[in-house]
């Protein structure tokens, strides 16, 4: 049979009471955090991905550490590859907090809730964290109705992606480790181009982001780069209207900070190591004899 009508699993009162003390709960035992919601610039349909996507807003709100004696993953690990950090952590967050400091002030890519994919800034630990998934059923139904969201995330791993948040230590990212050439200038030019300024070539067309200029040396380092310069062509800067003709770039010296892209460094010291001039790796003809 039903259950019984004169007894409610919950009413709307006793529901707000219960909300209202979760949300004192977290403020009260919490941290901020920031709440960085990713923007689709060109989904892959097929792979569900897209590896042109923006982050572009970052949202203050406060959430509880569910593991308050460290963060929970491998940690730190020695691979084949370096040092590799795996940390992962759980933020429990409200509902209604978020709606109010998220949800109703962001474009999230599907509305009402967090997303996959969107990201955590913890600034007490200065680490960034992407979600990879949402739990949305624990605790389970208390008095009919669930009052937290439960963030499962892993520590975010920069992959070229435009971030514009605001915040100084998050935009910093994109700075230090996205790729970055050097473009060497010929004699002749005009003006000191400016950090974070855009530079668009005259022909191209190319727009890319200053990360740094050496008027001594004239060589311009610049990272975001929308397509390949032409050489020659005039670089102008948005900002400080200098203007300088490209000389050379190499595309696969990247002047970024991560040590782990060392391209460049594996093409030169190959050539010692790896006989190119082989024409044949398979033997040589005649070396058994005149038959062949």
């Amino acid at each position: 049979m039903a259950t019984n009508t004169f007894f409610t699993q919950g009413t709307t009162g006793e529901q707000d009471l219960t909300q209202s003390l979760v949300n004192e709960q977290i403020k009260m035992f919490g941290r901020d955090v920031y709440y960085i919601p990713r923007t689709l610039v060109k989904q892959d349909t097929v792979f569900g991905e897209d590896t042109m996507s923006k982050f572009e807003g970052a949202y203050l709100i406060e959430a509880f550490i569910e593991d308050n004696s460290g963060f929970r993953g491998d940690g730190d690990m020695f691979t084949k590859f370096g040092v590799q950090i795996a940390d992962q952590a759980t933020f429990v967050i409200s509902r209604t907090r978020f709606t109010e400091a998220v949800d109703d002030n962001a474009t999230l890519i599907v509305e009402g809730r967090p997303n996959e994919g969107d990201l955590v800034y913890f600034p007490m630990a200065n680490k960034i964290f992407e979600i990879q998934f949402v739990e949305y059923e624990v605790p389970f139904f208390t008095l009919g109705k669930q009052y937290t969201w439960g963030l499962r995330c892993e520590l975010f791993q920069y992959s070229d992606e435009d971030i514009d948040t605001g915040i100084t230590e998050v935009d910093a990212i994109e700075v230090n480790y996205a790729n970055a050439i050097s473009v060497n200038v010929a004699e002749g030019g005009s003006g000191d181009f400016v950090a974070e300024e855009i530079v668009t070539g005259g022909n191209s067309n190319v727009t890319a982001t200053v990360k740094s200029w050496n008027s001594a040396t004239r060589q311009l380092v610049v990272y975001n780069r929308s397509g390949i310069f032409a050489i020659p062509e005039t670089l102008t800067g948005n900002t400080s209207s200098a203007a300088w003709t490209s000389a050379t770039y190499n595309t696969i010296n990247n002047q970024n900070d991560d040590s782990s892209q060392a391209n460049w460094v594996i093409e030169t010291q190959s050539d010692a190591i790896i006989d190119f001039t082989e024409t044949n790796p398979f033997g040589e003809f005649g070396n058994k004899g005149s038959s062949i």
